[in-house]
């Protein structure tokens, strides 16, 4: 395999956003993509597919089975039946790892990083999946390896700095706010330099500035050429962001579409509506 770019903001990297979706390619979907729980389908049959550059929301009340599908993608768990391919690969099988190593990078709901690192310790730890050095590199640190740590952490610096945590590289992952360790989960993602973004509510607890700036930051990221799937519970955020969303409900889909359409749509109106309050 290729050892990638760890991802870091370049100029020459910018690309602008297409007008329309039919402009771009197609990057990732799924076929009927199905997980069975004992005898609970908690994902029924689903069918995404995302075009390089958007920005896509995968949306529905609590208990839709949205993680699920984060966890079927990225190979947390396996499902029932179903593809899932990115760049015309099947994926399904590979071990998290591996779809990492291809291309794919999540977020999860509740921040995960190793606490007692600082923040830049948490990147470098982050960009080690595509080390190419092997052991005794390591162990001798010899000048190659050395040249690849300092190669590492200066493309670590620039990913803190456009997400917003220059000033906090040297702090201790678990003292930041929690705004901040949301912002260190997807800088973390982004420096496995993934094609394609999965954000499992990343604007949960925030306040409406750091909403706003977070939806700047995921605008940015897109125009350096990653496409994003996008899970919040923010409705305004995701009318705000997101080009297309589908619509899922018990695990199946029931709308797809522009913000505008998805909104009006009265089988969308009905499971908010009759949305249970016990979480996913």
């Amino acid at each position: 395999m290729n050892d990638p770019k760890i991802f870091f903001p370049s100029e020459n990297r910018r690309i602008e956003s297409s007008s329309s979706a039919s402009d771009c390619k197609t990057i990732f979907e799924t076929t009927g993509l199905t997980k069975f729980f004992g005898g609970v389908c908690a994902v029924n049959d689903l069918n995404l597919r995302i075009n390089e550059g958007e920005i896509v929301g995968l949306i529905g009340p609590n208990g839709a089975g949205k993680t699920t599908v984060f966890n079927l993608i990225t190979g947390f768990l396996k499902p029932s039946k179903g593809l899932v391919v990115l760049n015309g690969e099947n994926l399904v099988g590979r071990k998290p790892y591996e779809v990492a190593q291809r291309g794919i990078a999540r977020t999860f709901q509740i921040a995960k990083s190793f606490p007692q690192f600082t923040v830049l310790q948490n990147m470098n730890a982050a960009s080690h999946l595509f080390c190419s050095m092997g052991f005794w590199q390591g162990i001798l640190r010899t000048p190659g390896y050395k040249a690849k740590e300092v190669s590492n952490t200066d493309q670590a610096l620039k990913t803190l700095r456009l997400v917003g945590l220059t000033q906090w590289k040297d702090v201790v992952a678990a003292t930041l706010p929690h705004a901040h360790q949301k912002l260190l989960g997807i800088a973390m993602a982004l420096a496995t330099g993934p094609k394609l973004l999965l954000l499992d509510e990343p604007l949960e607890g925030m306040s409406s500035e750091e909403v706003d700036r977070a939806l700047d930051l995921m605008s940015a990221i897109r125009s350096y050429g990653v496409t994003i799937l996008l899970i919040e519970h923010n409705m305004r955020a995701v009318m705000r962001i997101c080009e297309r969303i589908v619509v899922i409900s018990f695990g199946q889909e029931i709308a797809r579409g522009t913000p505008d359409e998805v909104k009006r749509n009265e089988e969308v109106i009905k499971a908010y509506l009759g949305a249970s309050e016990n979480g996913e």
